[in-house]
């Protein structure tokens, strides 16, 4: 069965990863039935490459896209939804989860569901139950508020979603899916709907995400906003300039009236300047930085052929192509 044939086409980013994407792709197979076509993105991995025998042995078809170096798990999706964006038909839907069981097969149903509304272009997976530690949930609760904070948008949920296909070729079109694809989501102007879904436990292994990863991770998706949150900043920046110029205005009254203890007016004024000329310089480069990446701006969209080495058909895939050419 080709790409163009299936009604719901996966798309997963796998990274040293054999054992917890090979039992994903079984349990897409028992849960989703054969009608499925997965694209697994190899992100460079050495140690334990995917291999096509992986779709193989869970009898579904699909293709191994085997990348030419590691990319990162956000721009390995980007070339996932680019090489799909190039042959998907109207009536297909696609599903974007990662490979390391987290995000339960059993839980695209609800999602796909939620496409039925002609008012939904992108059903987002957000999580009711996490099993992080308190760590990460401490960082993720202020990352979320931050993020709310400087750009103005709410973000809580992740990579697993189920898109329409004319939501798949808008995602492909931007630049900014390389860098993250929630934040991408939010930018395009998609109509997004939540559904509320548990998160299950990794099948095997250890999560390769440590905390500086984690951190770089958030702080990428303010990045698509970069315009929005440099605004902000300077907004901010010039409020504080004001209210530091407001109180050493009135410091000079308050010396002048005598109303000023010794040595009190010389600290305060001293403070209040100091304020002022850096949040004003601080706002004058954010203002400045944002004409610059507004004029700067690239629209093409990812030159996902670059980072293809190979791409390997599974054996129902070459059947068919067989099939076809006969």
């Amino acid at each position: 069965m080709s790409l163009a044939e299936a009604s719901l086409i996966v798309v997963t980013p796998v990274y040293e990863d054999v054992e917890a994407s090979s039992r994903l792709f079984k349990e897409l197979a028992a849960e989703l039935g054969n009608d499925i076509f997965i694209v697994a993105v190899d992100d460079g991995s050495v140690r334990q490459p995917v291999e096509v025998s992986s779709l193989d042995a869970a009898n579904v078809a699909g293709v191994v896209l085997k990348l030419r170096r590691n990319v990162g798990h956000q721009r390995a999706i980007a070339i996932g939804l680019g090489y799909v964006a190039e042959k998907i038909r109207p009536h297909q839907r696609v599903v974007v989860m990662d490979s390391d069981g987290e995000d339960l097969p059993s839980t695209i149903p609800v999602l796909l569901q939620q496409l039925e509304s002609d008012q939904v272009d992108v059903a987002v997976g957000q999580r009711r139950s996490r099993v992080e530690t308190f760590r990460f949930k401490a960082f993720y609760a202020v990352y979320k508020r931050l993020f709310g904070l400087l750009t103005g948008r709410a973000i809580s949920f992740g990579n697993f979603m189920a898109l329409k296909a004319h939501s798949v070729k808008r995602l492909a079109a931007m630049q900014d899916l390389a860098i993250h694809v929630a934040a991408a989501v939010l930018a395009s102007k998609l109509r997004a709907k939540g559904c509320l879904l548990d998160r299950g436990p990794r099948y095997a292994g250890q999560s390769k995400m440590n905390f500086v990863g984690l951190a770089l991770h958030g702080f990428r998706a303010l990045m698509v906003f970069a315009e929005d949150v440099l605004v902000r900043v300077g907004i901010a920046c010039a409020f504080i300039a004001a209210v530091s110029l407001f109180a050493a205005v009135l410091t000079v009254i308050l010396k002048m009236t005598g109303f000023s203890t010794p040595g009190w007016f010389s600290v305060a004024f001293g403070i209040l300047m100091l304020t002022l000329l850096q949040t004003g310089a601080l706002a004058l480069m954010s203002l400045m930085l944002t004409g610059v990446i507004r004029g700067g701006t690239v629209t093409t969209t990812i030159a996902y052929h670059d980072f293809i080495d190979s791409v390997a058909e599974s054996a129902r895939t070459r059947a068919r192509d067989a099939s076809v050419t006969e």
